[in-house]
């Protein structure tokens, strides 16, 4: 759980997100464990009559836990099928990542990328540029070394290595003034307030001009005390590595207007559909945390985990979905809604252009992400699609069933005053058995 878990923590992602091939992630810190259930036998999955199953189902989900709600309900229609305290509000823990995933796909777009630009202040005659080099973040999580997106991203993401080229071929040979990093699209607060807005040991340093989700090296051995100085100091030895002569020290300063209009150098982040996938699939905080300030900053022009907050709350309602987020990935016990207002938002993205986003970023049943060793030999495997939640005393499920018999469900298990994190487990693995077979 919360504070138990963290040599056995999640991994940042599955190499099969993206065409190419990296070995194996090391384990980052989360809370939201995958976790290995039994598999079923034949008789997991058996059938329930119809006026059998809401008891039953009922019956299950009060397993392991003190406090739970339940909602299933029929994709097409949104009639709900079976119902257990659906408008008491429950902690969410990860499950708050639906809400914060389903807000970027809305707002800012399946098709959004982030930029990572090196802007040149000053004139550049003969190679030499009289001037300085603004590093300038636009909130992009993946960005780091070369090393950090292959061994972590599959090879697919923003490299410094990349942006360090650029600027040789840009005709610069030399840099009489300084780099410069700029994170003001971020505020400077580096975590959410389960760490009380300080660096958290669940989530890498939040900054405007991320590098290596917030860490030293692709080693993952410390966390960075600026990512953003990082950032810059390793574009300075990226550079002198090519040939290129420029000052070692750094600094940290807004970009001048006047330098804008002078890019030298970017590199452009994967779409948000893979954002979104990369957030859900291995439940990575880093991630969604990072998305909830780049709502704020693009919506509200203030990158805030507060005026994200804003935008989920706001974008959820013209929904009418309810949510009472904190931070973006459900760190903080604070952030609640309800099992029947998951559902509801469950059934809601199935009928928007990003549906197709949000449910491909979620977990398969005995499959990958965080269920790779759950369901396996029951009627849920490859049929269920779920974003799991955990923290000390709060485990959490919900997602879609695509049943064999045509029928299509979506359903939210959010259990509080959890006494038996692996009994939980189960009876969320049960429970999606019986409505994968409805």
């Amino acid at each position: 759980m919360k504070h138990a878990f963290l040599a056995l923590a999640a991994v940042l992602l599955l190499s099969g997100v993206a065409t190419a091939q990296a070995s194996p992630p090391k384990p980052l810190p989360n809370p939201d464990r995958p976790a290995r259930t039994p598999i079923f036998h034949s008789t997991g999955g058996a059938s329930i009559s119809a006026n059998r199953v809401c008891p039953t189902l009922r019956a299950v989900a009060h397993r392991g836990n003190r406090s739970v709600g339940l909602r299933v309900a029929n994709l097409r229609t949104g009639k709900t099928v079976c119902g257990l305290n659906t408008h008491a509000r429950r902690s969410l823990a990860s499950n708050n990542k639906l809400f914060t995933v389903a807000t970027a796909l809305d707002r800012l777009g399946t098709d959004h990328k982030f930029r990572t630009r090196v802007f040149a202040d000053g004139k550049v005659r003969n190679g030499t540029l009289t001037g300085s080099l603004y590093l300038k973040g636009g909130g992009d999580p993946s960005f780091g070394t070369g090393d950090f997106v292959d061994a972590y991203l599959a090879g697919v993401g923003s490299e410094v290595e990349k942006l360090a080229a650029q600027v040789k071929r840009a005709g610069i040979r030399r840099v009489t003034g300084r780099v410069y990093a700029d994170d003001t699209v971020f505020d400077q607060l580096r975590g959410v307030a389960d760490s009380g807005y300080a660096t958290s040991p669940w989530i890498g340093p939040l900054s405007g001009l991320s590098f290596n989700a917030g860490y030293t090296s692709a080693s993952l051995s410390s966390f960075s005390s600026d990512p953003a100085k990082l950032a810059a100091r390793t574009l300075v030895r990226e550079l002198r590595s090519r040939g290129v002569k420029v000052q070692t020290r750094i600094a940290k300063r807004q970009t001048p207007r006047a330098a804008m209009k002078s890019l030298v150098a970017r590199q452009i982040s994967p779409d948000m559909t893979w954002m979104a996938r990369i957030t859900n699939l291995k439940s990575v905080n880093f991630w969604a945390e990072t998305l909830l300030k780049d709502l704020g900053a693009q919506v509200r022009s203030a990158g805030t985990t507060t005026e994200g907050v804003k935008v989920v709350r706001r974008t959820m309602a013209r929904y009418g979905v309810e949510v009472w987020p904190i931070d973006g990935s459900g760190l903080t016990y604070g952030n609640r809604s309800t099992a029947g207002d998951v559902v509801k938002l469950l059934i809601k993205a199935r009928r928007q252009p990003w549906g197709d986003a949000l449910l491909a970023s979620l977990p398969t049943a005995g499959v990958d992400g965080t269920l790779d060793n759950r369901m396996r030999g029951s009627a849920a495997q490859r049929r269920c699609h779920a974003k799991t939640g955990t923290l000390t005393g709060v485990s959490a499920l919900s997602g879609y069933c695509f049943n064999k018999s045509g029928r299509r469900y979506a359903f939210s298990i959010l259990m509080n005053d959890v006494t038996n994190l692996d009994a939980a487990h189960r009876a969320q693995d049960r429970i999606a058995a019986i409505i994968a077979r409805l």
